[in-house]
């Protein structure tokens, strides 16, 4: 009797788990079609709204960063095909957004007595000839003469690496800056005697304004990737263009 008792519940039990192991398998499939109807209004969904970006109908869809890349790419293959005409054109405007930067620095210093005097337009475009003409060109030979003699380093901060810098500071710029004082007072039509007062009260000033401002901005160099180190120095230069428009342009 006990035996035939606990024969009866064993198939009892294993009858139960064949029961659930068949609702469980009817269920799988209910499952995976629920799973792929949801795959299906998703795969709708990023269908329709990728369709939408190219449609047009939402242009804030597209990433500003790439457009960004692709600039900075082109600019960059502009560079290695033409160096020395890309460098001389984007002096060009770099050099004339900041001589009118420094206009508008001069009006706000001046107030009442620069209002309605309006942009001087032959001043920006001689000192955008200056970048064109002079200071692109001696820069991009200078720097391959110099890289040459004493070729970059891999580590950004070695002696070679100061060296260089004396040498562009202490022997290269004084050079420069002399040139640029003829360059523009040539451009604006300066006689011999002028440019040579001008640079007797402007010379040591100006020097010991690019002094302040370069020989951080070069030893500082070493800190930026070599990818973003074009962008650097143009933005630096661009303010000591607005300032050597300032000093350039005293008398005036």
């Amino acid at each position: 009797r006990i035996t035939k008792l606990t024969r009866g519940k064993n198939q009892t039990m294993a009858t139960g788990d064949d029961d659930s192991r068949t609702m469980e398998e009817s269920a799988a499939p209910l499952l995976d079609d629920n799973e792929d109807m949801e795959m299906q209004e998703y795969a709708v969904e990023d269908v329709s709204s990728s369709s939408s970006i190219h449609s047009g109908r939402f242009c804030c869809c597209v990433r500003p960063h790439k457009v960004l890349y692709d600039v900075a790419q082109s600019y960059h293959n502009s560079l290695e095909a033409r160096p020395l005409l890309t460098k001389s054109v984007t002096a060009f405007f770099i050099l004339g957004a900041a001589d009118l930067t420094g206009q508008a620095v001069e009006a706000i210093q001046g107030g009442q007595e620069n209002a309605g005097g309006g942009v001087d337009a032959l001043r920006t475009l001689r000192f955008a000839i200056f970048g064109l003409v002079l200071q692109a060109p001696w820069n991009h030979y200078y720097y391959l003469a110099l890289d040459g003699a004493l070729p970059p380093t891999e580590y950004p901060w070695t002696r070679r690496t100061f060296v260089k810098v004396i040498i562009d500071q202490f022997l290269q710029a004084p050079i420069f800056t002399v040139l640029i004082f003829v360059f523009l007072g040539a451009e604006q039509g300066n006689s011999l005697q002028q440019i040579e007062t001008q640079l007797r009260e402007e010379y040591w000033h100006t020097m010991f304004a690019n002094w302040k401002l370069w020989v951080p901005a070069t030893i500082n160099l070493g800190l930026v990737p070599p990818l973003y180190r074009v962008f650097y120095l143009n933005v630096v230069f661009f303010f000591w263009s607005i300032l050597l428009s300032l000093i350039l342009n005293h008398h005036s």
